[in-house]
């Protein structure tokens, strides 16, 4: 068996170690799957029909989360761009694209009629619960949205006879 040639070049390296960054899968989305599915609540992971693929999708009640690590994502980028050291010529326009097409991402699903809940690693492994709360909420948001609309219409049908 041929043993594999170390990267030459900088790009390669860091090409290397950019393949091995878990896109999927991560710790804390599966803490929060967990507790989503010990709630009850069911969904689809890495849910590819839709923009952004969320990592987790509610489609009964049109719900799309996403858990984003800090620095990828670009958490309080303007302090931390700025204190950025090593790279910052690959790195700044890298993040700071990821934070452009996570908003195009929002924006694309909440004209689809979705809601967009996003959070950021460190708040799921601290505040597990408290996310799992804003989930629930956000199912409750969508009952109550969806209730309201059918007595809307049932008035309107009942003013038209």
């Amino acid at each position: 068996m041929q043993k594999k040639q170390p990267p030459s070049s900088p790009e390669e390296q860091r090409s290397r170690l950019m393949s091995r960054v878990k896109h999927q899968d991560t710790n804390i989305e599966i803490r929060l799957r967990k507790a989503l599915w010990h709630n009850e609540i069911r969904y689809r992971k890495n849910y590819s029909a839709l923009p952004g693929s969320p990592d987790i999708a509610i489609t009964k009640y049109k719900i799309a989360i996403f858990c984003d690590g800090e620095f990828w994502h670009g958490r309080d980028w303007v302090e931390k761009g700025a204190k950025l050291k090593s790279n910052r010529d690959y790195w700044i326009p890298k993040i700071e694209r990821n934070i452009q097409r996570d908003n195009e991402t929002d924006r694309r699903l909440k004209g689809m009629g979705w809601t967009v809940i996003r959070f950021w690693g460190r708040e799921i492994e601290k505040n597990l619960l408290s996310c799992v709360d804003c989930v629930k909420e956000a199912i409750l948001q969508t009952q109550i949205d969806a209730y309201s609309n059918e007595v809307d219409y049932a008035d309107q049908s009942s003013e038209s006879l």
